[in-house]
């Protein structure tokens, strides 16, 4: 019964991963599109080298069958060499030099729109949205909102090993090194749902560290600003709040923050709008209220190694709990 449950369990969260768009060769951004050249210009480039390489073999294995041979060939072949030489240095130089000039393209603007800290945990992201006011400022986890057709400097930082941020239409690839700070730029022409990936090892769940950009028009960014800004929302119905109950109760309060509760803990991602992310557990699982029990119930075969422990629910606060972040929009 626990195999079959665990491989549910498991087609599920495969199913849940693949959502959204993620190919270098999609860019829906400049940062993006300046990478997709480079690509390009270097596949095209080494597909000529290829093709030249193929021809001079072909051709010194014909020479060598129809027998000739001797000094006659030397000066030929040497001449070959350096030219083959002397084109490998070029050809090196010249990607060099076009690899720069992209670095340079894609670089931060001296005044981006929007600034967004974000800081890799083992193994999920933790999205801070800081502002001057304090009281404005908030917190998410694995889904980054961003507005359409605006820099958007992201602030990366880890907690805990090297990560590596990825989201392959928007932006090329940038580190997260414990004790520095780097910055990525990242720019959305059209809305849209965009993923990306860890893209450096970072242990065991490295495969499921997946994040959501979420590129939206300037007026429903406001609106979502405004909404994830707020405390959690007080639940209605009996099975949510009697979760809300249970969840201030239990361990997950010492972990998790929802705003306008005593739940205060940093460990954890903040929950204060869980129900309205798209996934849970770093893109893992669909955010439903079935993929959020199985979640709680039991974090560690869906995800070993992560850092949520088991706590012991009876069925019906697994109910009620689930219920109560399911509500939090």
């Amino acid at each position: 019964m626990r195999t079959a449950r665990i491989l549910a369990l498991s087609m599920i969260a495969a199913v849940a991963g693949c959502s959204g768009n993620q190919s270098a060769l999609d860019p829906q951004g400049a940062p993006a599109i300046h990478v997709e050249h480079l690509i390009i210009g270097i596949t095209v480039i080494c597909t000529v080298v290829w093709l030249l390489v193929m021809i001079v073999l072909g051709w010194a294995l014909l020479r060598k069958r129809s027998g000739d041979g001797g000094e006659a060939r030397e000066r030929p072949l040497t001449m070959s060499v350096g030219s083959a030489v002397a084109a490998t240095v070029m050809i090196i130089a010249g990607l060099t030099i076009a690899s720069f000039y992209t670095t340079r393209g894609i670089g931060l603007p001296e005044n981006a729109a929007l600034t967004i800290t974000v800081r890799g945990q083992q193994w999920w992201w933790q999205v801070i949205y800081a502002d001057a006011n304090p009281a404005l400022s908030f917190q998410t986890a694995n889904e980054i909102h961003i507005p359409v057709g605006q820099d958007v400097r992201i602030q990366l930082e880890s907690a805990d090993v090297v990560h590596s941020f990825w989201v392959p239409s928007l932006a090329g690839k940038q580190d997260l090194v414990p004790g520095r700070s780097n910055s990525l730029l990242l720019r959305a022409e059209r809305p849209g749902n965009y993923r990306g990936q860890c893209a450096e090892f970072c242990g065991l769940q490295h495969t499921h560290m997946a994040m959501m950009v979420i590129a939206d028009e300037p007026a429903d960014y406001q609106r979502w600003i405004a909404v994830q800004r707020e405390n959690g929302v007080m639940p209605t119905d009996p099975d949510a709040a009697a979760g809300k109950l249970a969840f201030l109760s239990k361990h997950c309060a010492a972990c998790h923050t929802v705003r306008g509760t005593p739940a205060i803990g940093t460990t954890g991602p903040d929950l204060t709008h869980v129900g309205s992310r798209q996934t849970i557990a770093a893109g893992l699982l669909e955010t439903t209220r079935g993929s959020l029990a199985a979640w709680i119930a039991d974090p560690q075969t869906l995800k070993p190694g992560n850092n949520m422990p088991m706590v012991p629910l009876t069925s019906v606060e697994l109910r009620d709990i689930s219920a109560y972040m399911e509500s939090l929009k």
